[in-house]
């Protein structure tokens, strides 16, 4: 079954007050990559949330956002109140020896360094946090997962129509090969008869048929037809398998182009020349969709 690596999820849910709202997106990497951002008074979880994405999706690049909304003061950050009366007891002093009087505007002192600090749930209450977030993650993943196989379903219908389209050229190859030899003894004879005749000399046909037999051999494609049946079959089987596909995807395309290319390269004929363009082309178009594939 093919699932595309793109998708999108959401979910939230509460603790303790808190609203806390998961979003995770994912596009294409031919590897894993996860970009995880959080909250500072929340970084406990990264690991945890690391190993679950991991764990759940195996290619692409995931951007992972844990948000909070409708906090509380308390839940949202903690003032270091010693520090603070500190700063203010030592700027009055200052400012009484130097003669300056003015007043103090406390919240330009609250942007000092360490002033403020990220509320840092005890351990009761990060494990509780722990445990909604990840099944937060989980529904959101369910999302994510549910539309990458909606999109892989609609990548699976693209790819079929591409390979149906291979198979009917191939079917135009074969029939047209078998009139390729036939057509090569005839304008080979009648070549040969035109140049003998001034010198009235007749055709030896046993060497006729040693040049058309050596042609034959060196024309024979039914080889790379077969092999690239072969590739579209296993391609139908790697589309229903599980697992990681677009690798896979990936190689069998490269061998269905290498051997499309073969087939050009051996055909003396403009028809299976224009044949064999048409399966690059829809191999290319495999290619470019396989990028998407998981």
């Amino acid at each position: 079954m093919i699932n595309s690596m793109t998708g999108f999820g959401e979910a939230e849910g509460q603790v303790s007050g808190v609203n806390y709202v998961v979003e995770v997106k994912a596009v294409n990497n031919r590897y894993f990559k996860a970009i995880v951002r959080l909250p500072e008074s929340v970084a406990f979880l990264e690991e945890d949330i690391e190993k679950l994405l991991r764990k759940t999706l195996s290619r692409g690049t995931v951007n992972y956002v844990l948000r909070l909304k409708d906090m509380s003061a308390d839940a949202f950050f903690n003032i270091d109140e010693d520090a603070l009366r500190a700063v203010v007891e030592k700027l009055s002093r200052v400012g009484s020896s130097a003669g300056i009087s003015g007043t103090i505007d406390i919240g330009s002192l609250l942007s000092l360094p360490g002033i403020i600090r990220p509320a840092v749930p005890d351990k009761g209450e990060a494990e509780r946090i722990r445990k909604k977030v990840l099944e937060i993650n989980r529904r959101a993943l369910e999302k994510l997962m549910q539309m990458r196989a909606a999109e892989g379903a609609a990548l699976e219908a693209d790819l079929e129509k591409y390979c149906k389209a291979i198979r009917k050229d191939l079917e135009r190859i074969r029939a047209r090969s078998a009139y390729v030899l036939q057509g090569y003894a005839k304008k080979l004879k009648k070549r040969v008869n035109e140049l003998l005749a001034d010198a009235k000399l007749k055709l030896d046909e046993e060497t006729l048929a040693r040049e058309v037999a050596v042609f034959a051999d060196r024309a024979d494609i039914s080889e790379e037809l077969a092999r690239l049946d072969s590739h579209l079959k296993q391609f139908a089987e790697v589309c229903q398998a599980k697992g990681q596909l677009g690798r896979r995807m990936d190689f069998i395309s490269q061998e269905m182009l290498r051997e499309a290319n073969t087939i050009a390269s051996k055909a003396y004929d403009a028809e299976i020349v224009r044949c064999v363009l048409d399966i690059k082309g829809q191999v290319d178009r495999i290619k470019e969709q396989a990028q998407n594939v998981e």
